[in-house]
């Protein structure tokens, strides 16, 4: 089956590209389409343009409409790609699995009325649309074609694919876009936003990553986290346990209701390794792990374990750190 266009939604993070749309637009140009677009809302939209090019998008729908910053961005997202579809008629529309993708897809399928495919891990387009999941937390591969009806929707979760810029990537042709805004959708509006400072690069760009569990035993002890992961030039992460137990904040969360990282480097201390929290983090080149219990399922997943107390292992790779740095 030959491909027309692919489309990918791609969020803006504080002006630019989000990387999840950058992955995206990597991974759609080795499907042989057609053509491989990229579509993006929101006031500071044109500033993304150039490096959607960068990396692929031939063509970029815009809409630069204020509206999608002060509303809820999912409604008029969706209503306004909607009528895009309907005009263009893409036959693959592919999401970043964010809080927004997973809110704009989920209501464009409910319009469109089509299927769409969550957490996908890789996709390829050859008789059919085809897109791999893992379910039972990564222990089972799940291949899931797509039928005749177009466009056909899927998301994937971040770093499912590696970003790159095309050899011949091109200036992208810019499609300015009227927005499609319901009264409904005009009924709630933003009041304020907070962004989390954070020193050191982000948790899921980290090419080293320190995570903590429970084997941390207090939440001040995530300082001696912090220490290391600087000292490391790493981001730290934490198990769901702990964030539940309100030791650490939610954007840390490593793992399938959080985030997926593939560090070069990732350090695993005092976390059991439950499916829940190694479906996140398998990728990682190299898997450090520190536990008191030599039986704990992290160390299947181990290029490195070390059987013992993670805070007195943590307190001698600090005092080690900060000696070779003089």
């Amino acid at each position: 089956m030959a491909l027309g266009s692919v489309w990918v939604f791609a969020e803006l993070n504080q002006g630019r590209a989000a990387s999840g749309a950058l992955e995206l637009l990597t991974r759609a140009r080795s499907l042989g389409a057609a053509a491989v677009e990229a579509v993006c809302f929101g006031p500071e939209a044109a500033d993304a343009v150039a490096e959607l090019g960068r990396h692929g998008a031939t063509t970029v729908h815009l809409c630069a409409d204020r509206a999608f910053a002060e509303l809820l961005f999912g409604g008029p997202a969706a209503d306004t790609l909607a009528a895009l579809v309907a005009e263009h008629r893409p036959d693959l529309v592919l999401f970043a699995a964010t809080h927004a993708g997973r809110d704009v897809a989920g209501r464009l399928a409910a319009k469109l009325d089509v299927p769409v495919i969550a957490n996908g891990l890789d996709i390829e387009a050859g008789d059919a649309i085809t897109v791999t999941t893992a379910i039972f937390g990564a222990t089972q591969v799940v291949r899931t074609e797509f039928g005749a009806r177009r466009p056909a929707l899927a998301l994937f979760r971040p770093k499912s694919f590696a970003a790159a810029e095309a050899p011949d990537a091109i200036s992208p042709r810019v499609v300015e876009v009227q927005a499609v805004i319901r009264d409904c959708h005009r009924r709630a509006t933003v009041v304020g936003r907070s962004v989390e400072t954070a020193a050191g690069p982000k948790l899921e760009d980290a090419e080293v990553v320190v995570s903590g569990g429970r084997g941390l035993q207090d939440p001040s002890n995530f300082e001696l986290l912090r220490e290391v992961a600087t000292l490391l030039h790493g981001a730290v992460g934490a198990s769901r346990a702990v964030v539940d137990a309100g030791w650490a904040p939610y954007s840390l969360q490593v793992g399938q209701t959080g985030k997926t990282v593939k560090p070069t480097v990732y350090i695993a201390c005092g976390i059991s390794g439950a499916m829940q929290h190694t479906v996140g983090m398998r990728g990682a080149q190299k898997i450090v792990a520190i536990n008191k219990d030599p039986q704990a399922p992290i160390f299947k997943l181990a290029d490195l374990g070390i059987v013992g107390d993670a805070l007195t292992v943590l307190r001698q790779l600090r005092d080690e750190l900060r000696s070779r740095q003089g």
